[in-house]
C-alpha cells in the first residue's frame, strides 16, 4: 500500500479538502454546512486543517474550529475519511497538533436506521482509535418564530447582577447535583473551582453583553437560578440556565428558558440554538415544554 503523507494544508491547496466524497449521512455535511476556508470568506484556517494523503488523493481529513482570536481550536467540525481508511483518519488525528473536542453530529433516530448507524459508529471508532472518547450525547435544539412564544409564567422575578463574584458564586451553586456530564466530570476528574472556572471562562468567551446574564428570584427574594441570553459565533443562543440545589423541583428551569427565550427575542433574534443531555430529563422536559424542536442529535468525545 503507497506510504501515508499527513499534513496541514496551505493557502494554495485547500480545494483538497473538498476532494474527498462525502455521502452527507452524519457529520456536518449531513445538515448542510460546507468547509469554507478564512481566505474565501469561511471560519476554517488552512494550518487548521489536515489530511492524510495516498498517491496525492486524500483519505481522510480533519479540520479545526476557533473563533477569529483565538490562539489554538476550539473544536474539531470536520472529521470523516474514505471506505476503507479509519486507520489513517486515527493515524491523521494522532500525528495533527490539535486536542479539542469533536462532536460528531447525527440526524434524530439515526440508531434505527442501519446506514446512519454505521456511518456514525465508523467515525466514532475512528475518533477514539485517534485519541478522543465518548462523553454524552446530547439534544440539539432551533426556536424560530414558528414554534411561538411561550408565555412567561411569572413565578419569578429577573435582574442583572453586575457583581462578578456575586454570580459566580451563584453558578457555583447551580453545579451542585448537576446532571450536566461535562460538569460532572470535569468536576470528578478536576475539582469544582476547576469546573467553574470552564464554565465561567466559556460564558466570558461568548460574543454578547455581559449585561444580558439575569439572576432570577422568587417574589419574597429567595434566590432561585441564572439564565444567560448570548450570541455564540454563530448567532443568539441559550448559553446557561441553571437552578440553585434548594430550588430544584419546581420546574423553575422552564421559567428560567422562558425568561432567556424573551430576552433573546427582544434582542432581535429570529433563531435560536440550544443543547442539553440527552440524560437531563428535567431540562430537556423544560425545552419540550417551551417549544424547541430538536433539530438534531450530537455525540461529544474529548480528548
Amino acid at each position: 500500500m503507497p506510504e501515508l503523507v499527513v499534513r496541514a494544508l496551505t493557502e494554495h491547496d485547500t480545494a483538497l479538502f473538498s476532494s474527498l466524497p462525502d455521502p452527507g449521512l452524519v457529520g456536518r455535511a449531513a445538515f448542510g454546512h460546507t468547509y469554507v476556508p478564512v481566505h474565501e470568506g469561511g471560519e476554517y484556517r488552512p494550518d487548521w486543517t489536515w489530511v492524510a494523503l495516498r498517491d496525492g488523493r486524500v483519505v481522510a481529513r480533519a479540520a479545526w474550529w476557533g473563533a477569529p482570536d483565538d490562539v489554538s481550536p476550539k473544536a474539531l467540525d470536520w472529521f470523516d475519511f474514505a471506505e476503507g481508511e479509519e486507520e489513517a483518519a486515527a493515524h491523521l488525528l494522532r500525528t495533527a497538533p490539535f486536542r479539542a473536542e469533536f462532536s460528531l453530529l447525527v440526524p434524530s433516530g439515526w440508531r434505527e436506521v442501519p446506514e446512519l448507524r454505521a456511518a456514525a459508529e465508523g467515525r466514532l471508532a475512528a475518533a477514539a482509535a485517534g485519541g478522543l472518547r465518548p462523553l454524552v450525547e446530547r439534544y440539539r435544539y432551533e426556536w424560530t418564530p414558528e414554534c411561538g412564544l411561550p408565555a412567561r409564567p411569572g413565578r419569578l422575578v429577573f435582574r442583572p447582577e453586575p457583581d462578578d463574584a456575586v454570580v459566580r458564586d451563584v453558578v457555583r451553586r447551580t453545579m451542585e447535583g448537576t446532571l450536566d456530564e461535562r460538569d460532572r466530570t470535569n468536576i470528578a476528574e478536576r475539582g469544582l473551582e476547576a469546573a467553574l472556572d470552564d464554565a465561567m471562562g466559556f460564558l466570558g468567551w461568548l460574543p454578547s453583553p455581559r449585561e444580558w446574564w439575569k439572576l432570577a428570584f422568587t417574589p419574597d427574594g429567595e434566590p432561585v437560578g441564572i439564565q444567560v441570553p448570548a450570541r455564540n459565533p454563530n448567532g443568539p443562543c441559550v448559553g446557561y440556565i441553571g437552578v440553585l440545589p434548594g430550588q430544584r423541583g419546581h420546574g423553575y428551569a422552564y421559567d428560567l428558558l422562558v425568561e432567556c427565550t424573551h430576552d433573546l427575542v427582544a434582542e432581535g433574534a429570529a433563531r435560536i440554538a440550544a443543547a442539553t443531555d440527552q440524560g437531563n430529563f428535567p431540562m430537556a422536559a423544560a425545552f419540550a415544554r417551551a417549544g424547541y424542536p430538536v433539530s438534531q442529535e450530537r455525540i461529544d468525545l474529548v480528548p
